[in-house]
This record gives structure tokens, C-alpha cells and sequence, in this order.
């Protein structure tokens, strides 16, 4: 079989060239890319020969899937699968895989981290420190605040761990609701009663038809007062136009990690803009120790998938 991994997975060479060496001597070609590519029509020659796809989180489009008629697997080195367009693999009955689990860790932090930034006010510090703004800077400790978290797959279940640590009460919401969790000693309630009650709210859900639009203006307008709306996981599952309608208002406060877009935010995109919000670029996944995690699982899948296992599977 012919593997192509088509972006750059940012880990050591010699972790790809391991790999390499490992998959030609089972007998498969294996060509991999140290550049993202331009547009579709390169991605099609790229792939155009290729049994095997890697790849991360750029679009794979219809036009490409349909162009590249010897695919049978595309094995996607990230959590979500959006940027893929599931109708065309499920047409031309191609098996879609994913690196789960490889950031739970990463982005758990960065939710941790951003809700310290907003409590502890760090816009504002950076701020004074320059020019004398005059911002107040008392801030608000993590402990003792009610978080809740909406998704306790396996990134919710990991800040769970260390929100407890932290002395934090926690309240959760999902469509499923797992023993683990409340093993954990975490008390599962309905949706509007987590809006209500928390300090902070963090976000753990997918995108797709069923969550875009999870938070309308509905349920943002039932988010408690001076509350914190962390966003680490799809921006289009929160009307951000509204939302920052609210932080303009100062009725709540956010920090966010994704948009409706990827990155660089044109200058008249609302949250780009807003009062009472700390912003990063779309990283909470992207730490060293994560690119190697996701490097491991994306490849085991494969080594998996040529011994008739498939694993991490994305149903359609």
C-alpha cells in the first residue's frame, strides 16, 4: 500500500523516518511532506496514488476525496473531524480514524489556564503595566468556584481531575451520563441548571448539525452574572456574535481558544473586538508533549489497520 502523510506532524524527523522504516520493510511505500499544501489540486497529486491519507487539521475536501479513487482509510492526527467532508467518505466507503485522547492533557490545562487568566485579570495587568490604564486588578481565586462542565468524554473527565485538586465544586452535563464520572464524586444536572448555577462554564463538545449553535442567545442569557464561558473545543458551537454582545455589556466574561474560523480573525470579527475576554489561537491542543502523542497514535493506527484491526474508528 502506498501511505502518504500529507502535513507536517511536528515531531522529530527521526520519529517519521522510524516510521518510514518500519512500513517499507512490512512492504508499503510511505511519502510524507515537510509543507502544508497550497490548495486543493495539490493535495489531489499528493494523494492521488495513495491507499493511506494522514492528515491533520486542514480541510479534506469532496473535490479531493473524489479525485483519489485508490483511498481506503484516511487516518486524521487530531480529535475532531469537521474539517473533513464526512458525506464524500462515506459515499466512496473509505474508513475515517482519529488521534483521541492524544491533547486531553494539553487542552484541559489551557482551559484551566485561561479561566486563571480571566480570574486573575490578566489583560488588565498587561495593560497597566504599559501605559497606566488604571484597570482595578483584584482578582478571584480558582478555588472554591462552581464549574461546570458540558461533555465529560475524555478531555472533561481529565479536567474534572485537576479541577478537583484545585477545590473547585464541579457540576457536569451530558448527553450520556458515565458511572466514571460520578464515581468521581461529580454531580450530573440538567443543562439551564449549570448555566445557572456556575462561575465558570467549559466546553466539551463536537461540532456537527446537532451542537452548532449549542449556546444560543437563549442559553447565554441564562449564564449567571460576571460568569466565565471557557471555549476549548469548536467555535461554531456558541453564537459569538451575541456572546460578544454580552462581554461588551459586561455580563459575562470568556476565554476562548476557537471561532467560527481559523485564525487570523478579520479586524471586524466581534470577539476580536470585546471587553472582559482573553483570547488564544486556537492552541489548546499544541504542546510538544502532545504533537509526540498524537504522532504515536496516528501511526499505531495504521500499524493496526494493516494487521485487519481497526481501532479509533469514526462511525458515519
Amino acid at each position: 500500500m502506498k501511505i502518504t502523510l500529507l502535513n507536517p506532524l511536528e515531531v522529530s524527523e527521526e520519529t517519521i523516518l522510524n516510521n518510514k522504516e518500519k512500513l517499507e520493510e512490512m512492504g508499503h511505500e510511505f511519502v510524507f511532506y515537510d509543507d502544508l499544501s497550497k490548495d486543493d489540486d495539490e493535495i489531489i497529486e499528493r494523494l492521488k496514488d495513495s491507499d493511506i491519507a494522514i492528515i491533520t487539521n486542514k480541510p479534506l475536501s469532496a473535490k479531493v476525496i473524489d479525485a483519489c479513487p485508490n483511498l481506503e482509510l484516511v487516518d486524521v492526527a487530531f480529535t475532531g473531524v469537521d474539517h473533513v467532508d464526512l458525506d464524500a467518505i462515506k459515499k466512496n466507503g473509505i474508513t475515517l480514524l482519529n488521534a483521541s485522547g492524544y491533547s486531553d492533557d494539553s487542552v484541559a490545562e489551557l482551559v484551566i489556564g485561561l479561566a486563571i487568566g480571566v480570574l486573575r485579570k490578566f489583560n488588565e495587568n498587561r495593560e497597566n503595566i504599559f501605559d497606566n490604564s488604571g484597570h482595578k486588578l483584584l482578582g478571584q481565586t480558582l478555588k472554591g468556584k462552581k464549574f461546570g462542565i458540558i461533555g465529560t468524554g475524555n478531555i472533561g473527565i481529565k479536567l474534572i481531575e485537576l479541577l478537583q485538586v484545585f477545590g473547585c465544586e464541579i457540576l457536569a452535563y451530558s448527553r450520556t451520563e458515565k458511572q466514571e464520572v460520578k464515581d468521581m464524586g461529580v454531580k450530573y444536572t440538567d443543562l439551564d441548571t449549570l448555566l445557572e448555577e456556575s462561575d465558570v462554564v467549559s466546553l466539551h463538545i463536537p461540532n456537527n448539525k446537532e451542537t452548532k449553535n449549542f449556546l444560543n442567545k437563549d442559553k447565554l442569557d441564562k449564564m449567571k452574572e460576571n460568569a466565565i464561558l471557557i471555549n476549548c473545543a469548536r467555535g461554531p458551537v456558541v453564537d459569538n456574535d451575541y456572546l460578544a454582545q454580552l462581554l461588551n455589556e459586561d455580563k459575562v466574561r470568556a476565554g476562548i481558544d476557537v471561532f467560527d474560523m481559523e485564525p487570523p480573525l478579520p479586524e471586524d470579527y466581534p470577539l476580536r473586538n470585546a471587553k472582559n475576554c482573553i483570547l488564544t489561537n486556537h492552541v489548546a491542543f499544541y504542546t510538544k508533549e502532545a504533537m509526540e502523542n498524537r504522532a504515536e497514535i496516528v501511526f499505531n493506527n495504521i500499524y493496526e489497520y494493516l494487521d485487519g484491526n481497526i481501532i479509533n474508528e469514526i462511525k458515519l
